[in-house]
């Protein structure tokens, strides 16, 4: 999985960069689920882009990161963050030392989710939470990825007409394993989490979601990008 990420590392930012209405909503979202957050663990922080946008356009600071591309940490390092090379099912949570675990857009690379769910309920003080962020398998994004995840490339007959002039990158949905929200909400009680909620961004066809930056709502009902927030 790093492997992949550390090959195109720059190509991940350049593809949000190229969006920039797409990567203002989701930044809209997160940092909505951040709210009253004081000590923020970010894994599978990437290049550390949406920190530094937490930073900058909504004071919020996450200073601490876990990734297991070597690429992308060296980004992120260069963006102030400290970054721990490593899974998410072999990183270490520490006992109470954040009141937030933020997972955003990588829950989808993530093989052993409930492991890691575990892990994470197990660090968490009481009243902590674990915010997981990312595109549902049932939206419309989550179906157009594994449509072209299928096919194996973008440019094919069943797709034409279907995505945004600037898609994410194949290599990046290639590798990717898309949960329903279902999924993550089973994942989450068997770990022990029962007080959630849910935000959502990203509402329209994946077509036209660039069009405009949107604010988050609640609910997960229609969004391309949803998170689910729950408490210990």
């Amino acid at each position: 999985m790093g492997k992949g990420f550390d090959e195109y590392a720059a190509e991940y930012d350049a593809w949000f960069l190229a969006n920039p209405n797409v990567l203002e909503s989701e930044a809209r979202l997160v940092a909505a689920t951040l709210e009253g957050s004081e000590r923020i663990l970010s894994v599978g922080c990437g290049s550390g882009l949406f920190e530094k946008i937490l930073a900058g356009n909504f004071g919020i600071v996450v200073k601490d990161g876990v990734e297991p591309s070597p690429g992308m940490a060296e980004i992120a390092r260069k963006r102030g963050m400290n970054v721990t090379e490593s899974t998410a099912e072999e990183a270490d949570y520490g006992k109470e030392e954040y009141d937030t675990i933020l997972f955003n857009g990588s829950p989808s690379y993530i093989t052993d989710l409930a492991s890691v769910v575990k892990k994470v309920y197990d660090a968490l003080p009481e009243g902590g939470k674990i915010v997981l962020i990312d595109v549902p398998k049932e939206s419309s994004y989550g179906l157009m990825y594994n449509l072209a995840k299928a096919v194996g490339r973008w440019n094919h007959p069943l797709l034409e007409g279907v995505y945004p002039p600037d898609p994410y990158p194949i290599e990046f949905v290639n590798v990717a394993n898309w949960r329903t929200t279902a999924e993550k909400i089973s994942v989450l009680e068997q770990a022990g989490f029962n007080d959630m909620q849910f935000m959502q961004t990203l509402t329209t066809h994946p077509l036209y979601s660039e069009q405009m930056a949107e604010e988050p709502s609640e609910g997960y009902d229609r969004g391309d990008y949803v998170a689910v927030i729950a408490y210990k």
